[in-house]
């Protein structure tokens, strides 16, 4: 099989069930930003995460996949998996394990630390984005809620992993300081 259709060559995608919409329609945007958070997420473990998180981001991983397709499917389709109340609360399980192991946050901080933590914090700014999409798409056309929620939870958990990871790494929390204030 070819990987090129050409299929896409005047500016349209086809969801699944055979629906052809524009390449910038909402759906496109919403399913498309989660593609790029799971790519993020992606360099994020090419950069070395021990195991027991390596394997967690890539659940979430897999989970992101459910999640795209979920929004690449209007309608109903019994063939398509969904994303469910499980996902989100397998992901509020591990933002409390992980939060366990952290000193309480007592202002904003900077992204950075361990180049690890970097780019979760950046697949984090990237499911921002994909749920700003979503929530887009749902003023105009329904949703699974559950979507809306687990992009919401797993922003969470990405910002809550990042600051793991720099605890882990011995790499400290920046805090922020206001211009204002220096």
């Amino acid at each position: 099989m070819k990987i090129y259709t050409r299929t896409g060559d005047a500016g349209e995608t086809g969801l699944f069930g055979g629906q052809r919409v524009a390449k910038d329609a909402l759906r496109v945007h919403a399913y498309g930003s989660v593609d790029e958070c799971n790519a993020a997420l992606g360099v994020a473990r090419a950069t070395g995460l021990e195991s027991e998180l390596d394997a967690l981001v890539a659940e979430v991983q897999n989970q992101l996949f459910v999640v795209g397709a979920d929004l690449a499917t209007p309608g109903e389709n019994p063939n398509i998996p969904r994303v469910g109340e499980s996902d989100v609360t397998f992901l509020e399980g591990w933002i409390d394990r992980l939060e366990g192991e952290l000193a309480p946050l007592r202002q904003f901080i900077l992204p950075g630390g361990a180049p690890a933590a970097a780019y979760l914090h950046l697949a984090r700014t990237i499911c921002r984005r994909a749920e700003r999409w979503v929530v887009s798409l749902a003023q105009a056309e329904p949703v699974n809620d559950q979507v809306m929620a687990y992009l919401n939870r797993l922003s969470d958990l990405l910002f809550v992993l990042a600051r793991a990871v720099n605890a882990r790494a011995g790499a400290a929390d920046v805090p922020w300081v206001s211009p204002r204030l220096k």
